[in-house]
């Protein structure tokens, strides 16, 4: 027997998270002394705010260590209900509320919960890779939807009435968007509830992770605020890893009608039970805080952003759309495609593009093509500016070279 025998077929049809691969790659070069500048993960360099920690260290000291119920202790979906209700204007009870060991396990616990085989997804494309894989993974298919540079990389209308189909379960709507910084007004938002109010077997998942970072004062509305008629299906998930530095801690958290609810929480009480009672304590903590930190971090990203883009629409062969949310630039790198190298290599994917600068310019970037929109790479500037500025001259000088180099 070989392994691919034993294995499940839903793991062998699943793909390894690209994102992490590009930055393995990076480490290993920079392993072997490359001084790699990293611009490939989902992850800012700010230290989680210490009002924050100091949280999580009071509650080691108090002996909160023990289990919490399944769905997150009752102060933090208390907190959690506040934050829905004063922010977003959408009131739940406790029993609609779950916390989770990230916003990642909520969305891969929601498809194991609902999907059967044949149910399919609809993902507005370009898209976190994970989403997709996650379908897989629960014998759901991904129906991937791209959405091109022209309509901002936004789901029109039109596209998702075309889509839909007797098999199809949940549309995934990504708000701000990974990896576009695309941000949905309240008005393109009730324009696909619209189309959705004709589907009533069709649920939305709503991952509103990046609801914090946006940039020039652009506001945001919750899909399930837009589109009130249709909260009865609609699960909203957030998190406190992006806005408060909280990667490492693992805390998301979503809410959403009740027997859902009671779905996830059966589903994750066989599996990891809850979210680790420290982190709890620390999101508690975060949730409680003035958004001073969030304004601050917006302040310091916009500078980030602007350098990045200033930077790219001056470099030969690359442009982009200015992001108007998270913290990425999808850069559109299809003017390079068919430019050679000084070593006579011909770029001609995207794939090409990023191996291209990671090993002549040392800096890592993701190929559009894992998020299912060849021609582009994702740039995030999570980085500080004089290492996002050392990087943003490597890559002008990177393709420089290349244009010379395809002259030849």
């Amino acid at each position: 027997m070989t392994i691919n025998s034993f294995l499940a077929r839903r793991v062998l049809t699943a793909n390894p998270s690209a994102t992490k691969a590009v930055t393995l790659k990076a480490k290993q070069l920079r392993d072997q002394g490359r001084d790699i500048i990293t611009l490939s993960q989902g992850e800012l360099d700010f230290d989680t705010p210490q009002p924050i920690r100091e949280a999580a260290r009071t509650a080691m000291d108090q002996g909160q260590t023990r289990y919490t119920e399944v769905a997150g202790s009752a102060e933090l979906r208390q907190a959690v209900q506040h934050k829905f209700q004063s922010e977003n204007g959408l009131n739940y009870s406790l029993d609609q509320i779950q916390v989770a060991s990230g916003a990642k396990q909520i969305l891969f616990n929601a498809f194991q919960a609902t999907l059967n085989e044949g149910d399919e997804v609809l993902i507005p494309t370009p898209s976190w890779p994970s989403y997709p894989e996650m379908v897989r993974l629960a014998s759901g298919e991904p129906r991937l939807l791209r959405c091109g540079e022209n309509a901002g990389f936004k789901l029109t209308p039109e596209q998702l009435r075309a889509a839909i189909n007797d098999n199809t379960k949940w549309l995934l709507l990504n708000n701000p968007a990974n990896p576009s910084g695309a941000l949905y007004t309240q008005s393109e938002l009730r324009a696909l509830g619209e189309v959705l109010q004709d589907y009533p077997q069709v649920w939305v998942i709503a991952d509103e992770i990046y609801e914090h970072l946006r940039y020039d004062d652009q506001p945001f509305t919750s899909f399930a605020a837009a589109v009130p008629e249709l909260s009865e299906r609609t699960l909203t998930i957030n998190g406190l890893s992006k806005a408060w530095a909280m990667t490492g801690w693992r805390v998301g958290y979503c809410a959403g009608p009740e027997p859902l609810i009671k779905a996830l929480n059966l589903l994750q009480s066989q599996s990891t039970s809850h979210a680790s009672s420290i982190s709890q304590a620390a999101a508690l903590s975060a949730l409680k805080q003035p958004h001073t930190f969030i304004t601050e971090c917006v302040t310091e990203l916009t500078r980030r952003r602007d350098l990045a883009v200033a930077s790219i629409q001056q470099i030969p062969g690359l442009s982009c759309r200015v992001p108007q949310g998270a913290f990425y630039v999808f850069v559109n790198c299809q003017s390079l495609l068919g430019q050679v190298t000084a070593a006579g290599q011909t770029l001609d994917t995207d794939q090409d593009v990023a191996l291209y600068l990671l090993e002549e310019a040392d800096v890592a970037v993701v190929p559009g093509s894992a998020f299912d929109l060849p021609g582009y790479f994702r740039l995030s500037y999570g980085n500080a500016l004089p290492q996002l500025e050392e990087a943003m001259r490597r890559i002008s000088v990177a393709c420089n070279n290349l244009v010379a180099g395809g002259n030849v």
